[in-house]
């Protein structure tokens, strides 16, 4: 997983003069206690929640932050729900932080509503300019800059990818959230090339588990289906109940994030989702040190990964193509 900027050697070029002083002296700058606000779309306990934030803690020890010493962390973790996305950011805004590290699209667009003046630095969202919340990759001109995975072309790619794994796929369910704007827009890609695959598409909601079982069981009582499973904090929080699904009913499935494969499904294409939390710490700093949101430049994904779980292609059935092993950054057996 490559970021621009983002090499070690790059790193501290990008963080300027700070990096020249010793972790010590650097964490006495400003001498005041200060205040980081974190919103995660994940719930405390999952495992992938506990991994984003121990590089965001590693990141920070990098620059000299230690929590306790010289900055205290509020935590919010919304566990998939809009409701709690609003409600925990304006408690987030209201305790006053001198930066807020937000988790995904949806989690950034709610701290956006609460402020425009509290700076926010982000981690995963899917093209923030598409989104408004940036003016620009390079300018982001308002209080919230960090660290994009994709933009919405990619979920072509992953329609691609499963007709090039399943050939004999005609129909696939799409498993996106509607209530949030990267959710219709990952569909909208996806719809603009189904057509030339002659792929016929059903969207599948995901706001509850009994609504994702019902619907894909439905789904899967025709033949020739397959799914692609879009990047959305309910997919992820739903991911053991939907990799469970796609086994059952021996549906070849498509993810956005290298974690559903690790956990079962079959193939993904997409970013690393850990890096860029120990990197946001590095923004997180150059706010501490007085830098503007505004004037630090996105960063974006310049390499995506292709994991396949060929256990899982084994008891669907699948023979994985030569041509898409060959691609492959990582083979689980």
């Amino acid at each position: 997983m490559h970021f621009r900027q983002w090499k070690r050697r790059e790193l501290i070029t990008l963080l300027g003069g700070a990096a020249a002083l010793p972790l010590a002296a650097r964490a006495q700058q400003g001498g005041r206690m200060r205040r980081i606000g974190v919103l995660s779309s994940l719930a405390a306990d999952d495992p992938e929640t506990q991994a984003r934030h121990a590089a965001f803690l590693q990141g920070l020890q990098e620059w000299g932050w230690t929590t306790g010493r010289n900055v205290q962390i509020d935590y919010r973790w919304a566990a998939g729900d809009v409701d709690r996305f609003r409600k925990y950011a304006g408690e987030l805004v209201a305790l006053a932080p001198d930066v807020i590290l937000a988790t995904g699209t949806p989690v950034t667009a709610a701290l956006l509503q609460a402020t425009r003046s509290v700076p926010i630095v982000f981690a995963q969202v899917v093209d923030p300019v598409a989104n408004g919340f940036v003016e620009s990759l390079a300018r982001p001109g308002g209080n919230a800059t960090g660290f994009t995975i994709f933009e919405y072309g990619l979920g072509g790619k992953w329609l691609e990818l499963l007709k090039e794994i399943a050939p004999h796929v005609t129909r696939a369910a799409v498993l996106r959230d509607p209530a949030i704007p990267s959710g219709i827009g990952q569909l909208a890609a996806i719809q603009g090339v189904a057509p030339a695959m002659g792929v016929e598409l059903r969207p599948v909601g995901v706001s509850d588990a009994s609504e994702i079982e019902r619907a894909v069981t439905a789904f899967a009582r025709e033949p020739n289906g397959g799914l692609i499973v879009l990047a959305a904090p309910l997919s992820i929080l739903h991911r053991e109940l939907i990799i469970t699904l796609a086994a059952r009913h021996r549906l070849p499935s498509v993810y956005a994030l290298r974690f559903f494969v690790t956990s079962g499904g079959l193939i993904c294409y997409g970013p690393d989702s850990i890096e860029p939390y120990r990197f946001a710490a590095g923004y997180v700093d150059r706010i501490l040190k007085g830098e503007k949101p505004a004037e630090l430049p996105v960063q974006a994904a310049t390499k995506y990964k292709l994991v396949i779980n060929l256990k899982t292609a084994k008891a669907l059935g699948l023979e994985m193509p030569t041509s898409v092993l060959a691609r492959a950054d990582e083979v689980i057996e």
